[in-house]
């Protein structure tokens, strides 16, 4: 049980290892799991390397829970929550859960390590959670910036909320990649084409919900959805969707920064304003850059 307010050590090792699967379950109304912040601290950093809300680094944002199966993240029925990135450490790992809720929440948990020898030089894993709400006009998306080190990118979960009728996935995914400027080393074709899909996620007039083992679209908010091509989506729509780069990593040498453009479509192009929030996830060498604050609860909060 923790409070309000309060913060649990969940885990406290000591040595070197690797944490290899992580289950959770928190009782009551999933809305709160955008309030319950996990953090994980290697090797007795002050600041953490894993720092988001509970249900969106397992890829269920918005304060609602979705079935997904994936081969790093699984949430299978009834919101048990399952990971398994390889989480390694040299010398400790802790890992702790703190409840701005105004109740006390009820938490259940398991987290399987072993203990072993790690390379002075292996990569940590890391997970940010950001958001903005609305994003500024005329403003990329920033789904991870201030990267410093040597590492690779291997994915994104990103909620998508929708402040237009109309299609919501054109905007280009780019990567920045050491001392890249206005010009990215990687340039995307479209949200839609970085997620895997394609026609915007679209049969028969209605959004199709998938997982596969590196992508899905796991939530679609809304149960008088239907779309057309040329944009008759309602608005205020809520999106999950996740997108894993374990055979297709993001390698970096010495920086890394990532956006995806809030384009949308209206028979015609349309800039939008949207509520988006995403967890990066990543491994690099240490130390790393120190995370951006939340700012208070109304960052997190799902109305």
């Amino acid at each position: 049980m923790v409070g309000p307010g309060g913060t649990a050590d969940l885990a406290q090792i000591s040595g070197g290892g690797a944490i290899q699967h992580i289950w959770m379950y928190i009782a009551g109304d999933p809305r709160r799991r955008r309030l319950d912040i996990l953090r994980m601290f290697w090797d007795d950093e002050t600041h953490p390397s894993v720092e988001c809300p509970l249900g969106d680094f397992f890829a269920s944002g918005w304060g609602h829970v979705s079935t997904v199966n994936s081969l790093p993240v699984c949430v299978n029925p009834n919101g048990a929550l399952n990971c398994y990135w390889l989480m390694p450490f040299e010398r400790s790992a802790k890992i702790t859960l703190e409840n701005l809720n105004d109740k006390p929440i009820q938490v259940f948990y398991q987290i399987d390590y072993t203990l072993t020898d790690v390379p002075n030089d292996a990569a940590y894993f890391h997970a940010q959670f950001r958001r903005a709400n609305p994003v500024p006009y005329k403003h990329p998306y920033t789904v991870l910036d201030g990267v410093i080190g040597c590492g690779h990118f291997v994915g994104t979960y990103l909620c998508w909320g929708t402040s237009l009728a109309g299609w919501w996935g054109e905007g280009e995914a780019k990567f920045y990649l050491d001392g890249d400027d206005e010009f990215p080393t990687i340039y995307g074709t479209g949200t839609e084409d970085y997620f895997c899909g394609a026609a915007g996620f679209v049969r028969n007039g209605e959004y199709v919900e998938f997982n596969t083992p590196y992508t899905g679209l796991t939530q679609v908010i809304n149960p008088y959805a239907k779309f057309d091509y040329y944009g008759t989506s309602p608005t205020k729509m809520r999106f999950g969707i996740y997108r894993w780069h374990i055979n297709d990593p993001v390698r970096f040498e010495n920086n890394f920064r990532m956006t995806i453009k809030a384009l949308g479509w209206k028979r015609k192009m349309v800039l939008l304003k949207d509520d988006i929030s995403s967890v990066a996830f990543w491994y690099q060498t240490e130390p790393h850059g120190t995370f951006p604050k939340f700012s208070d609860r109304t960052c997190l909060e799902v109305s």
